[in-house]
Order: structure tokens, then sequence, then C-alpha cells
């Protein structure tokens, strides 16, 4: 396998000329094969953030309640009771596109492992996909890889998916976006780091074996798609969710002793990244003998064991004396335990194999010397004013149309495929709530969870999307009566290369950091995912935002379902906003405008009074207003609770079509008991408010408008996956 170190070969690995010149720079000398592959791996734009270190800077990262925020596998908040959760959210775009069952299912495991080495048992996955134009046969089978891909790894660890989205538009045909998020809890003064110390103390590699699969997949990752992308198989790994759930026990059994020192897990660039990241974040050298690592394929060279991807692998630093405490624990659960090195002074990364010195690099300039781009940039252009619009079908035959339309239709058909109850924490299942509610064991608090972001808003203004996605998490947690504290966010962008591509980017941050300080809503980890491109065709810009919050109550986590006889009330400001919205894509045929402004103090003012309506009894369901406006939420929560809402007529100067379906932002729909006592709270504090109808009924009536049967609402909302799935 081996060949002739050179440039040529370097630029093969995704190295440019600069950065080869800095390896022999280092190196005082030509790397060997395996060196070269070292480098190209941590150097890559999937492992080294090359293009976007410079601007994720600007994120806000702290709060009294962060524990630890970016820099470690995953983020840690405190929640009360002395606990603490621990969450992050990761890319597996590519593999997904190339293989979408094994893509996903390892996306899947490779969150997990982030969060549970961490000491942290997983309670909770999510995840966002977008997907192409559903008409092409490509779609349809790539929806349904990913799907079983999540459902099957989450079903058979036993950690139930409780949340998600899913989106199409035909800028992901050629690369679809799958974004897994892992939640997991551990005692707040228990958390594991991966920082490796003690010089001489062993490194020990547990898990599975080492096979061929996933090799050069960090840098697979950094590239753009053309025409050859099915030949990148061999850069998929495979997943065994069984082995997870027994290296999940292990681990875990591990860390109620004294034994482990640091802990990471083999995830993109595998022994590679685990053994520089915790060698380097110590200040200390590591020594490695592949001849002791645990392989299930023959003959494998120096080079494939170092950047193998096989899933279900962990590397720790153990104390000397509790070496065979630990050997013992995972030869329990039948998994591979083996020493493979030690920590040195040397601050060197030495690996020998078969009596030979494959690699000896300095790991300081490795790390220090990385490459870092302040790539050009240029400004997404202003979308032109909208205008009026007319509109062409009627409210009623708008609604049908949005209710069951790709991006609005039911997802029962994807959650129906995961175990959300598996644990019997759950609180608020899969469409049920605007976030995912999940009990703490042995405690009266639950945490909120949601993932969100709007691509077609990046897309028209990235800075303006970027904010919004922030808002939306943060009104999605308020919507339970969660008080929100951190997000982690996945950043799903084109070629960073292309000036325009660096500039959604650099917008989108801005945006993100504006919303993240004026909500008090830190993001504590996260991923970037460039070059989601195929040849040459970007997808919309996606950053998105998994967001946590926490109940002190879990009993007091609002639903979306309206109790009969209680009256709606419209909480927030409406402009009749149509500009990038569902209604104007689904019914008018138009991708155009700009996207509905974010007002940050609103949304703070108004989600602080919502949430307080929640929590004191005042609000007895409660759903934000999002993709499709305001009647498609109140159509949604008419579902949700089998009820019949009869609806006033706006009294307010815009078209109907404008006040009903305009997104407008910070705006909510809540079910109250005493409408003129909650309005009346909301005047005191600024807040507009309005009555909206009241549940009453079977249909769903709109003033002077022909009565929508929940049968005919439901058959809308219900056809769409079914139908394009076979069932």
């Amino acid at each position: 396998m081996a060949r002739d170190v050179n440039a040529s070969l370097a630029r093969e690995f995704g190295l440019s000329a600069e950065e080869y010149g800095r390896v022999l720079s280092i190196l005082g000398r030509t790397p060997s094969f395996t060196e070269l592959g070292i480098f190209s791996v941590m150097w890559s734009e999937h492992c080294s953030y090359k293009s976007s270190r410079v601007w994720l800077k600007e994120l806000p990262t702290k709060a009294p309640w962060v524990i630890h925020g970016p820099g470690e596998n995953a983020g840690v908040v405190a929640v009360g009771d002395g606990l603490a959760a621990i969450f992050k959210m990761e890319s597996h775009n590519h593999p997904s596109y190339i293989e979408p069952y094994q893509g996903a299912a390892t996306g899947v495991g490779g969150i997990l492992r982030d969060v549970f080495t961490m000491g942290a048992r997983p309670i909770a996955n999510l995840n966002a996909l977008r997907f192409g134009d559903p008409a092409l046969p490509r779609t349809r089978n790539t929806i349904d890889g990913v799907v079983r891909g999540i459902g099957d790894y989450g079903n058979c660890v036993g950690v139930p998916t409780v949340g998600g989205e899913v989106n199409f538009h035909p800028a992901y045909n050629g690369n679809p976006l799958v974004n897994a998020m892992t939640v997991g809890v551990a005692p707040a003064n228990r958390i594991f780091l991966s920082a490796a110390a003690g010089i001489g103390n062993p490194v020990v590699y547990v898990g599975s074996k080492t096979g061929r699969d996933g090799i050069h997949g960090a840098t697979m990752a950094s590239a753009e798609f053309a025409e050859d992308s099915e030949e990148k198989r061999p850069t998929v790994q495979v997943g065994d969710p069984f082995e997870e759930k027994l290296l999940i026990e292990a681990c875990l059994e591990l860390m109620a002793t004294d034994a482990i020192v640091s802990i990471q897990d083999m995830g993109a660039a595998g022994l590679t990244s685990s053994s520089v990241e915790m060698a380097g974040k110590g200040g200390v050298g590591i020594a490695i003998d592949l001849d002791r690592v645990p392989q299930r394929e023959a003959d494998m060279t120096a080079y494939e064991m170092m950047l193998s991807e096989s899933q279900e692998r962990m590397l720790m630093v153990l104390r000397p004396d509790r070496e065979a405490l630990a050997r013992s624990i995972f030869e329990k659960y039948e998994l591979d335990f083996a020493v493979i090195g030690t920590l040195t002074a040397t601050g060197r990364i030495v690996v020998r194999h078969r009596g030979r010195v494959e690699a000896d690099i300095p790991l300081e300039p490795l790390a220090d010397q990385a490459p870092l781009y302040h790539r050009p940039y240029s400004e997404t252009p202003a979308p032109a004013p909208l205008g009026a619009v007319t509109d062409p079908l009627g409210v009623r035959a708008s609604l049908l149309r949005l209710i069951g339309c790709p991006d609005l239709c039911s997802r029962r058909w994807v959650w129906d495929q995961y175990d959300a109850t598996v644990g019997g924490q759950t609180v608020r299942r899969p469409g049920s709530a605007d976030a995912a509610v999940v009990k703490l064991e042995d405690s009266r608090r639950a945490l909120a969870l949601t993932v969100d972001c709007t691509p077609r808003y990046c897309k028209a203004d990235p800075e303006a999307g970027g904010a919004q996605a922030v808002a939306e998490a943060w009104r999605n947690i308020t919507a339970t009566g969660a008080t929100p504290l951190a997000i982690t966010d996945c950043m799903n962008f084109g070629n960073p290369e292309k000036p325009e591509i660096m500039g959604q980017f650099a917008a989108a941050i801005r945006g993100m950091a504006a919303a993240c300080t004026a909500l008090d809503f830190p993001v504590v980890s996260g991923n970037v995912s460039f070059y989601n491109e195929t040849e040459g065709r970007p997808i919309l810009p996606a950053p998105c935002i998994g967001g946590l919050g926490v109940l002190e109550e879990a009993t007091q986590a609002a639903r979306i379902a309206p109790p009969a006889g209680s009256e709606l009330l419209l909480v927030g400001a409406v402009a009749g906003h149509l500009g990038q919205s569902l209604w104007l894509r689904e019914v008018a045929g138009s991708e155009d405008g700009p996207p509905p402004p974010v007002n940050l103090a609103a949304e703070r003012r108004n989600g602080d009074f919502v949430r307080r309506m929640i929590l004191t009894g005042k609000a007895g369901a409660c759903h934000d207003v999002a993709d499709g406006g305001v009647l498609v939420a109140v159509a949604e929560m008419a579902l949700a609770g089998s009820v019949g809402i009869e609806l006033d007529a706006p009294e307010i100067a815009m078209p109907a079509h404008a006040f009903w379906f305009g997104e407008d932002q910070g705006c909510y729909v809540l079910a109250v008991e005493n409408a003129a006592a909650v309005l009346a709270e909301a005047a005191a504090v600024s807040v507009p408010a309005r009555r909206l109808g009241r549940v009453r009924g079977e249909d769903l009536k709109l003033a002077g408008g022909v009565p929508i049967s929940l049968g005919e609402l439901r058959a809308a909302h219900e056809a769409f996956l079914p139908s394009l799935m076979g069932g």
C-alpha cells in the first residue's frame, strides 16, 4: 500500500503544497507514508477546523451554569441536584450519502461515545435530517437507509430517540445532511476529561477490533463530492450497536472506580486523533506499539491501523495499579483490552510496528503549526423586498396544501421507527410538545431538548438565519416551560474556499453570537461540516442548533394539545411576513424575499412571559409559531389534541393569508382558561397578545369559512411520507 512520499502524494491526501512544506519543516526530513497519513488527517478540515476556528471564537461560551465549554468531547452544564448534562451534536453527512444506513448508524454511535467518554450515561438521542427532492429515487433510498440506520442503532443500544427534524430541498440532492445529537447525565463532580497525564502510565485500547473500514474518512469529509463518490464506500465505517452497549456499560463501570486518568473515543481519524489529542492536551509524549492493537484483518499496515475509523473503540490512560481491575471489567463484557503503549516525557508520538519505527512526530508543532486560514469572504447580497403577493388558493385550500407538504407533513413514519420511550424517562414524545422532555432518574427535574434550523432563511440572509435558528431553539424549549441553558451546534456549509460560502458561514456565526448573547444561551460544544457540495453545487447553509433546557418539575412540561373548552391566545406581534415562508414556496411557487426579522429583545420578553404562564398553571398548552405561520400552529394543536377549534376573524389591517401564514418570529399560541387575566398580565409587561379563538367542536373553523373536519386535516397531514416510502 505504501508509496513514495512527495508533494504529489501529499496533495492526494488533501495537503496543499504550503501545508506539505510545513510538514517537511517540522520533521526536518521527508515523512514516512504513515507520518504523511497522520498529518493529513490531523490537518484535515474535519479535524483541525482550519477554515472555521477564527470565526468560532466569536461565539459566547460561558455562563455560571457552564462546567465545560468547547474543547472537550462534549459540552457540560449544571442542571441542579448535583447533576450535569453532557451533550453534543455532530455531522455524518458524507458517509450517509455514500452508504445511508451505515453512515447514519455510525453517526449515532460516534456521538454516543463523545458523551459517555466523559462519564455520562446517555439518556436521549435527537437528529436533524435534510434530504433532496422527494421525487428522485435516490432521495427515497437515502431516507430509507438513514432512518433505518438511526433507528436500528439507537434502539439496539437502548437510548431513546426523542426528537428531531426532517426537511427537503433540491439543494440536498447530492449531499444530504445527517446531524446526530446525544444527551447524557453524570454527577457534576465526576466528569472525565481527555488530557493524558502521568509519565509511564499505560495507554490502553478497549472495545472492538481494528479493521480497514473508515480509512481516510476524515479526509473524505473534508472534500467535495464528484462523479466518483460511489467509489468512496471503503471510507464509510461499519457499526455494531450491541458492541456499543457493552462498551457503554464497561466504561461506566470502570468510571465508578479511580482507575482512569484520561479517556477519549476513537472517532474521526481513529487511533491517530485519540492518541495525538490526549497526549497533546496533557503536554506529554506517547509511544504506541501497533503489534499489540487487536485486529480483525490480516496483514494490516501501520498506516491502516493509525487511520482506521473502525467503530466502538476507546483509548484510555490508566493508573498502573488499576490495570488488572480494568482488564477484568472489559473481559467480563467480552471486549478487547490491550495495553498498546505508555506515556513518555518526549513530547512526541512514536509509533512502532513489527520492530520498526513507522512514525516519530513532535506533538506540539503538529497542533500549534496546524493550518489556520483567514479565508476571503463575500457578504450575501440582501434579497429584494417581496412586495404584495396575492393568494391563488384561499386560506382553506392553502392550509390543506401546507399541512401535507414535505416540510410540514406528519413525521410519524419516521419516529415510529425510533424507540422514544426505552429507559422509561421520556415525558414528552415526538409530536406532543415543541421540545422533547426527558425526566432525570431519581429526580423531579427534566431536560427539554430540541434541534432547529431554517436553511431557506440562512440562504437568503445568513446572519438573520443564524440568529433565528438559535431563537427558535430557545423558543421551543421555552414552550415546554423549561429554562433554556445552552446549545450545541452543527454547522453545515459548502466549500469554504469559495468566498460566498465563507461569507455565509461568517454571517451565520455573527447572527448566532448575537442571539446567544441576548438570550443567555451559550454554545458549549459543536461541529463544523464544510465541503457539502457535489459537482460544485452547494447545499442550503444549515447551522443546526441543538438546545437544552431544564424543568425543575417534570410534571409541569407543557403539551401542544389544548384542553377542551380553553381559549386560544396569540402572543407576539404579527406583521404578516411572507418572505421565504413555506406558504410562498408551496402555494405561490416562489422562494423570494428576505426572511422574517428576528427581534431578540422581543424574543426574550415574550418567551419569559410564556414560560411564566406555563409554570404558574395559567396556560394549559403552548405551541410556538414557526414554519407555516399561525394557522399551521393552530392546526397542529387541533390534531395533537383531536379537538375542534373555532377561530375568530383577525382584526388587523393585512390580507388574511398574510396573517395566517406569515412566519413572524417570537410568537406563541397559548391555550388558557382565563383569557382576560392572561391578556392583562401580558399588557402589564408590554407583551403583545390577542384573542385567537376557542377549543370547541370537532372541526377547524375559520370565521366565515367552510369548516375543515379533523379527518380531512389528518388525512392531508399523514399522507406524504407513507405514500413516498411505500406504506
